[in-house]
């Protein structure tokens, strides 16, 4: 059984003091070595191997009438916090709720397949002295964020109202762009708004509203975008979305900690060691130590490659000739 201990983040820096020439913390510390450990770990270890350790599902869950999921950094209890921080890429399959569903990448094969087409309806007709307008809408519920109420106001110029959803709730607020001076609310829901226009509309101007109604249900694609997840039809209730993703490696922070994978620690060091001599400008030392470099490299791969060897290639038959589907699966006789 191998000996864990040989792979601890005190080992992997005694190692690259050996490959430096550093012995002495006056040479170069221990918190600038654990920075070198981590920035190798961290953002060059994932992005020059994608390996089969490092894959994993992640779950989210839709919350009713809410569309789009977005990565964030002032929720640590939500599941996608720090999304983009902590995961490389997103891969198929992705199921919602256990249906298996169809994942995108291209706006325009989306919204291709879900227009975001707005529906526009007549509000209010201008006076040129009222400014305050309310109703309700007819075509309920409406989408977050997707809001726009237009007229001409008094000097002929263009009156822009547009919605800012507030999280959690089922209603938004409504300002001029760019001013975040708040002028009014819409209901998403019931359809109920009122609007305090900064300047009245103009004598028999049209009052517009656009927006995009919709009919909740379970959704059955998701666009990732931009770091986030649009998800189509808008839900009507929580469920579970499950997809597979690449996550960055564990940091190291104290001394005994270990890399996710023990062999790791070798291919951990070089390349720490690595970016210590890019630091130094020191290229010689970079080309003596890049063929072992290159060795712990492809140590460190050959467990996936041998993973991915265990995998025969899809075709439209490899489901009919799986053993594993059983004589009532694909392929199989029902007896």
């Amino acid at each position: 059984m191998p000996d864990i201990t040989l792979s601890t983040l005190d080992v992997i820096k005694t190692k690259i003091r050996r490959l430096t020439r550093s012995p002495s913390a006056n040479q170069i510390s221990d918190a600038v070595l654990e920075d070198y450990i981590n920035t190798f770990v961290l953002y060059d270890f994932p992005e020059h191997l994608r390996l089969f350790s490092l894959r994993s599902t992640f779950t989210f869950y839709t919350k009713p009438y809410i569309d789009v999921y977005s990565t964030n950094t002032t929720d640590p209890t939500d599941p996608m916090y720090n999304f983009k921080n902590n995961y490389t890429s997103v891969h198929k399959q992705i199921t919602i709720a256990g249906y298996p569903t169809m994942l995108s990448q291209s706006r325009e094969q989306f919204y291709g397949i879900y227009p975001l087409t707005s529906n526009i309806e007549q509000v209010g007709v201008g006076d040129g002295v009222t400014t305050s307008f309310s109703g309700t809408l007819s075509k309920i519920p409406i989408k977050r964020d997707n809001v726009l109420f237009s007229g001409i106001d008094l000097l002929s110029n263009a009156i822009t109202v547009t919605d800012t959803s507030l999280p959690n709730n089922t209603f938004g607020t409504l300002a001029t762009p760019n001013t975040g001076v708040t002028i009014g609310n819409v209901d998403y829901l019931s359809g109920v708004w009122g609007v305090n226009f900064t300047l009245a509309p103009k004598a028999g101007s049209i009052i517009n509203v656009q927006t995009y109604p919709f009919v909740a249900a379970r959704p059955q694609a998701i666009l990732y975008y931009e770091d986030q997840f649009v998800v189509r039809p808008i839900p009507d209730q929580p469920y579970p979305v499950l997809l597979e993703v690449y996550r960055r490696p564990t940091e190291l922070l104290n001394g005994n900690d270990m890399p996710d994978i023990s062999e790791w620690w070798q291919y951990i060091a070089y390349g720490a060691a690595k970016k210590v001599f890019e630091d130094r400008l020191d290229q010689e030392s970079v080309q003596m130590i890049m063929p072992e470099f290159k060795t712990q490299e492809r140590l460190v791969l050959r467990k996936t490659l041998m993973n991915n060897t265990n995998e025969r290639t899809s075709t439209i038959y490899t489901e009919q000739i799986d053993i594993s589907s059983g004589i009532s699966g694909w392929g199989g006789n029902n007896v």
